[in-house]
């Protein structure tokens, strides 16, 4: 078949979507691909026209435009099938405010938040005691989320969250360990414990992408009652948000047993050592493995 690649953009995370779609691209050589590389930066106004002429579109793009569901629109536009969640999907589980209401009016547990629209006056408070979290309403990878220790704190992280992000969000520091799930067509993957290295507070951009910033281990060596709950959550998030093919759902797992579900990834990081591949290889999916499978459910969603 004739792939388009897509991958690149304009958001904080074009470095992590280039990186991914490295691996992907010499993925679907092997399988017997021939690809096509776009990257929506340089030539977005071309998409439609390089979509016309390829039987399929391999999506890796992180933030906006991507997982906003741009990209997925333009492409049914055109009828090119593309692995992954839809348009609408997308665009609700790329806004945090917009999807945790979805979470909560199903019964899934997710912590409280503060959505700000734009930058609050220099009296604000936030509604939580600290240490908190504040976060881009629509960004990943962790970039631009900040650990608010103090009010003291508050406002320099603020204007620096500002400075890049339209719409933030307030969140209070949920304790416990990160927990990641993955799901793949109709079934919840194994899931990941996360541990960041010593010196690392949480799961951070450097945690997440500095060789040995984190332990990942996988399957998590979790109790079974709760890591079939965690699976039920992941799966059940997928579902009402309408996603198709594949997704990551992230959770915190704290001490006194509870479950708190903080978002869902419509584009999942994909390198080969990535956590949905890692949770893949888990049930015996190689890399290559699941980027074919991908290209199955894409096809299997377009008809």
């Amino acid at each position: 078949m004739n792939i388009l690649l897509i991958a690149g953009g304009w958001s904080s995370e074009r470095e992590v979507s280039l990186n991914g779609a490295k691996g992907i691209h010499e993925a679907l050589l092997r399988l017997g691909h021939t690809v096509t590389f776009f990257d929506p930066q340089l030539s977005l106004d071309g998409l439609l026209t390089a979509a016309r002429g390829h039987d399929f579109a391999f999506i890796n793009l992180h933030g906006s435009p991507g997982e906003d569901g741009m990209v997925q629109a333009l492409l049914e536009s055109v009828a090119c099938p593309f692995q992954g969640s839809r348009a609408t999907g997308s665009f609700i589980a790329l806004n945090k405010s917009v999807s945790k209401q979805v979470f909560l009016d199903n019964g899934l547990p997710t912590p409280e938040w503060e959505f700000l629209a734009k930058r609050p006056s220099k009296d604000w408070r936030p509604k939580f005691s600290y240490p908190l979290f504040i976060k881009s309403n629509t960004g990943g990878s962790s970039l631009g989320l900040s650990r608010v220790a103090s009010a003291e704190e508050l406002p320099d992280s603020l204007d620096s969250l500002f400075a890049t992000e339209s719409q933030v969000i307030v969140e209070p520091l949920i304790e416990g360990v990160e927990v990641t799930c993955g799901v793949l067509g109709d079934s919840a993957l194994p899931p990941v414990l996360i541990e960041p290295a010593d010196g690392s507070v949480f799961f951070d951009y450097e945690a997440k992408y500095r060789p040995g910033g984190a332990r990942e281990i996988c399957p998590a060596p979790l109790p079974d009652t709760i890591t079939a709950q965690v699976k039920h959550f992941a799966l059940k998030a997928h579902k009402v948000l309408g996603l198709c093919g594949y997704s990551r759902a992230d959770f915190i797992y704290s001490p006194d047993g509870s479950l708190h579900l903080l978002e869902v990834n419509t584009l999942p990081g994909m390198t080969s050592t990535s956590l949905l591949p890692q949770e893949a290889a888990a049930i015996g999916l190689s890399f290559d493995d699941l980027i074919a499978r991908l290209i199955e459910l894409g096809f299997d969603e377009s008809k």
